[in-house]
């Protein structure tokens, strides 16, 4: 018998809990004695919370200091806040968030929220309340995507995220089979997952080596409702699995992970592009996104829903209409194969081949530690926002395009070629 069915069986299995608890300590923030971390995750997670401080604390940590939300009072903020506090946020937090990141201290965040808590709410409260945020989180966000620190995001199988992707079966029922996903895709169902990993980041660096040796200028994807080029930026490095962080700590930023990454020329994409998959975007369901690029910038943008959100997140600043990063997964991945849809970028993304709206990863360079101008100048965007959604299936195909124009064949019918 299925133990998940038994009156009063906890759903979450607990031994895949604390490995995933072990896994996101040991290889996904690879946290180093005496240094404080610093978690974000929502309340109802406070199981794999307290398993990871326990690890974290294990492993010599300094001082472990959790944020909790809880979905009630984001709620109660749209449905009874007024006037201009939805043009307002914590700057103050974030500034904090990043005072703490120069000192040394490791980043988690924990996913797990219904992904589309704010679907009945007011759009243009949404839009103002997201761009707030975008802003407000720069420093933070900054010292992430610059790979200050070592840093790591994982899920835990919310009841109401479970239950939006499977709406047919009992609230335990659904959140059993999220969790088996979930520990699934983040390979911990075997009995030593630190194992699993280490030979999951050496595949991921082969494919990365191989696309660093081709040096293309460019990928031109191809497929229904898509023709689009992405010009790469001058002197781009691919990247995927475990990465060196600027602290010397090598960590592995997102569990799961099937990508190979790198940072776009935000001058150089031209074409147009459909999304594969439904995008979930701060608890509002963007769905059938379509976009026209011209120079670079997004020209043209419609979505069958979500489409004022959408709209809200591309006006934040100049650099929301261009690219800061373009990855390749393939449609065999582990996560595609599921043939869940997870309405969760963290997993979606892991699923297809993806672009993302807004600031770019400065570390993809084959020389480190540019300056911001020198970042700029080689084709790196500068945004408030980054925002991953999916143009990957099974009937796209992607070519590398040599500063020469020849065109190498580099997925087919998403598959690598």
């Amino acid at each position: 018998m299925n133990t998940h069915s038994q009156i009063g069986a906890d759903p979450i299995d607990a031994t895949r809990l604390d490995r995933l608890a072990e896994l996101t300590v040991k290889v996904g923030l690879n946290l180093q004695p005496g240094q404080d971390l610093l978690l974000t995750a929502p309340v109802e997670s406070l199981p794999l919370v307290r398993r990871i401080a326990e690890q974290a604390y294990k492993a010599g940590a300094g001082l472990v200091t959790p944020l909790l939300s809880d979905p009630e009072v984001t709620l109660a903020r749209y449905r009874h806040g007024q006037g201009d506090g939805f043009d307002h946020a914590a700057g103050w937090l974030y500034e904090g968030m990043a005072k703490a990141f120069d000192a040394n201290t490791a980043r988690l965040a924990i996913v797990g929220d219904d992904p589309m808590l704010l679907a009945q709410e007011d759009p243009e409260k949404v839009g103002r309340a997201n761009k707030a945020l975008s802003l407000a989180y720069t420093p933070a966000r900054e010292r992430i995507t610059n790979f200050a620190i070592n840093w790591n995001i994982v899920a835990f199988p919310g009841r109401a995220w479970a239950q939006r992707m499977f709406p047919d079966l009992s609230a335990d029922e659904a959140q059993a089979r999220l969790a088996d996903a979930i520990f699934a895709a983040s390979r911990v169902d075997g009995p030593d997952a630190v194992a699993a990993w280490d030979a999951h980041n050496a595949a991921l660096r082969q494919r990365s080596g191989w696309l660093n040796g081709q040096s293309f200028a460019a990928l031109h994807f191809t497929g229904p409702g898509t023709d689009l080029t992405v010009g790469l930026a001058d002197g781009h490095e691919w990247m995927g699995g475990a990465s060196l962080s600027s602290n010397g700590i090598v960590c592995n930023p997102n569990i799961p992970s099937e990508e190979v990454f790198t940072t776009p020329h935000a001058h150089r994409v031209e074409g147009h592009v459909a999304s594969t998959k439904p995008l979930s975007h701060q608890g509002t369901l963007i769905e059938n996104i379509r976009v026209r690029f011209e120079g670079g910038r997004i020209a043209e943008a419609r979505a069958s829903r979500g489409e004022a959100v959408l709209t809200k997140a591309l006006d934040t600043d100049e650099g929301a209409r261009r690219l800061g990063e373009v990855a390749l997964v393939p449609h065999g991945s582990p996560i595609s194969e599921s043939g869940l849809l997870f309405y969760n970028t963290l997993f979606d993304e892991n699923a297809a081949s993806h672009i993302a709206l807004g600031q770019c990863y400065s570390k993809c360079f084959r020389d480190q530690n540019l300056p911001e101008e020198e970042v700029a100048a080689r084709g790196g965007n500068r945004s408030a926002i980054h925002i991953d959604w999916m143009i990957g299936s099974g009937q796209i195909d992607v070519d590398g395009l040599k500063p020469d124009g020849t065109r190498v064949p580099v997925m087919r019918r998403g598959e690598w070629a």
